[in-house]
């Protein structure tokens, strides 16, 4: 069993416009990936944790059809050999929302497939740190709750807050993404293609 660090080697706050956006993130993010890492997906419901994960797919080249696993709780993904990644590693993505604790992550036998692939983990902080001495962080949140913003950009308090209770992936939101580095394989900030810090 691994000691997780507690404290990251560094932080990387992006705003992004779309759930596009969100996606190319993503994407752009795979392809530094390798197998045997771990990803931990936090946000509320609808804050963009499949889309993510939709888009780490597509940059690895796994098989479509991602969607979240929350009934089956573990969905495995194959490298494509026609892809733009063969040969590299399969993606697995976990739900850990209905799992208590590191023990009952552990009756799920993630140790089998961590050599072969990049593992993402929905809900998983405080659950499964413990299965890498290394892991990205990923923090997803949704715009909702902030102020409105008139067309210049200023704030006005004429309009009521409202809840969205929608935990569809929104297109039209905004989402802040931060990402954390914790462990040697995570010792200096990778460098994203296109992505420039603060907006993505």
């Amino acid at each position: 069993m691994t000691v997780p660090d507690t404290v990251p080697n560094w932080e990387l706050t992006l705003s992004v416009s779309t759930a596009a956006r969100t996606h190319e993130l993503a994407a752009a993010l795979a392809s530094v990936l390798d197998a045997g890492d771990l990803l931990v997906l936090t946000g509320e419901l609808g804050a963009g944790k499949t889309t993510f994960t939709q888009g780490l797919g597509e940059g690895l080249g796994v098989r479509s059809g991602i969607i979240s696993p929350t009934f089956v709780l573990v969905r495995i993904h194959p490298n494509l050999p026609d892809g733009p990644r063969p040969g590299g590693p399969d993606l697995v993505h976990v739900d850990a929302y209905r799992l208590g604790s590191a023990s009952e992550i552990d009756d799920i036998d993630l140790e089998n497939t961590m050599d072969s692939a990049v593992t993402v983990v929905e809900w998983g902080r405080g659950r499964v740190e413990h299965l890498s001495e290394s892991r990205l962080e990923i923090d997803l949140h949704r715009a909702i709750g902030l102020p409105a913003t008139q067309p210049d950009g200023g704030a006005t308090t004429s309009e009521p807050e409202v809840l969205d209770f929608d935990t569809d992936d929104n297109d039209d939101e905004p989402r802040t993404i931060v990402m954390r580095g914790f462990g040697p394989r995570w010792a200096s900030r990778p460098v994203l293609a296109g992505i420039v810090e603060g907006t993505a």
